[in-house]
């Protein structure tokens, strides 16, 4: 054979042995990519409380109607004694611990019976996967016939837990005597806001917020590896860097990153996983909501909206554009005040004395 022929040959021969390894090497190397995006991607199964190995049961609670269970703290008078039942929804990595706090004198004197429940997934309430803003509600509802509430009660929710009174005001007005919404978060993507005002409030946010409101509205079920993966920004609440200008505001989160009675609450809050807590609540509030508050009917009671003109976590203009949009919405501004309402000396005698008059 000729002997340019063989030398041609050899040359395509080890070309394609030297090809072969470089294919087997992209292979591997694609396979461990896969499998530790998976295995990143995938939640850790959520450690149910009482079962084994889990946290142990410490509150009281109540079974619902799909199996679940949901943990509830009960405060003021006694529920017999009441003349006003109210349920709080905690904010962001809170507890059914961290309701309004009101002095013991305005409690009696209202006869107020305030009950905190744990969202679900958070303390010791069983996680629910097709959590939902109608979910959330009926939550809600059961809470009140298993505690006896009677026909209407009072729902107040603070920050992210918002969501729960948006939701109470869609799914069962009637059930409500009134409602208040203290700072709630809210969702850059109401068809209801205007175009400019909703693009120019969430450009505001920090970059890595904005990439997380989209991850947890388009593709939910990357959040998981969003919120555990190194090299991208992601959300500056869960990383506790979020830019705080309100004074109160900056010294309290200064003062809750060293304090350990504020760090042992977290864990409890988020003790049957991250995921199950966090994301999912991150997942109701960003992702796509079944409607738009801005659509809601004028209910038959009142409706009460405190925000600090100061808040750092939730633009003031776009509460402002709501309480314009839905003129039924009692709006309660704030001056020179940030994001944490309820830690604001005398605010949650004010919200309870406004809210029940």
């Amino acid at each position: 054979m000729d002997r340019k022929i063989l030398s041609r040959v050899a040359y395509l021969l080890n070309c394609l042995h030297s090809g072969t390894r470089r294919y087997v090497v992209v292979v591997t190397i694609g396979i461990a990519l896969l499998s530790w995006f998976y295995t990143t991607a995938k939640p850790v199964q959520p450690k149910l409380c009482g079962s084994p190995g889990g946290p142990p049961v410490t509150a009281k609670r109540v079974y619902l109607s799909d199996g679940r269970y949901l943990a509830y703290s009960e405060s003021g008078v006694p529920k017999e004694d009441a003349k006003c039942k109210i349920i709080f929804s905690h904010g962001f990595s809170g507890s059914r611990l961290t309701t309004l706090r009101v002095s013991t004198e305005i409690m009696d004197e209202l006869g107020v019976y305030m009950v905190g429940y744990d969202r679900a997934g958070y303390g010791e309430s069983d996680p629910n996967p097709y959590r939902s803003l109608r979910r959330e509600a009926l939550d809600v509802e059961e809470l009140a016939d298993a505690l006896e509430l009677g026909p209407k009660f009072f729902v107040i929710g603070f920050s992210l837990g918002g969501h729960s009174v948006w939701a109470s005001l869609k799914y069962m007005p009637e059930r409500l005597a009134g409602a208040a919404l203290l700072a709630p978060v809210i969702n850059y993507r109401w068809p209801g806001f205007p175009r400019n005002l909703s693009t120019e409030a969430y450009n505001s946010q920090p970059v890595g917020d904005q990439w997380t409101f989209r991850v947890t509205y388009y593709t939910p079920w990357l959040l998981n590896w969003w919120m555990n993966q190194p090299w991208l920004p992601s959300s500056s609440v869960v990383k506790g860097t979020a830019s705080l200008p309100n004074k109160l505001d900056a010294r309290l989160h200064v003062e809750m990153k060293s304090s350990e009675i504020v760090k042992e609450m977290k864990r409890l809050a988020t003790q049957q996983g991250v995921h199950e807590s966090l994301h999912r609540d991150m997942m109701v509030m960003f992702g796509k909501w079944e409607f738009d508050p801005m659509d809601l009917p004028p209910p038959n009671i009142p409706v009460h909206l405190w925000q600090g003109d100061e808040d750092g976590l939730v633009p003031v203009t776009v509460q402002r554009y709501i309480c314009h949009r839905l003129r039924w919405i009692d709006y309660h501004e704030l001056p020179s005040t940030g994001h944490f309402l309820t830690m604001v000396p005398g605010f949650g005698d004010t919200v309870l004395k406004t809210l029940l008059a």
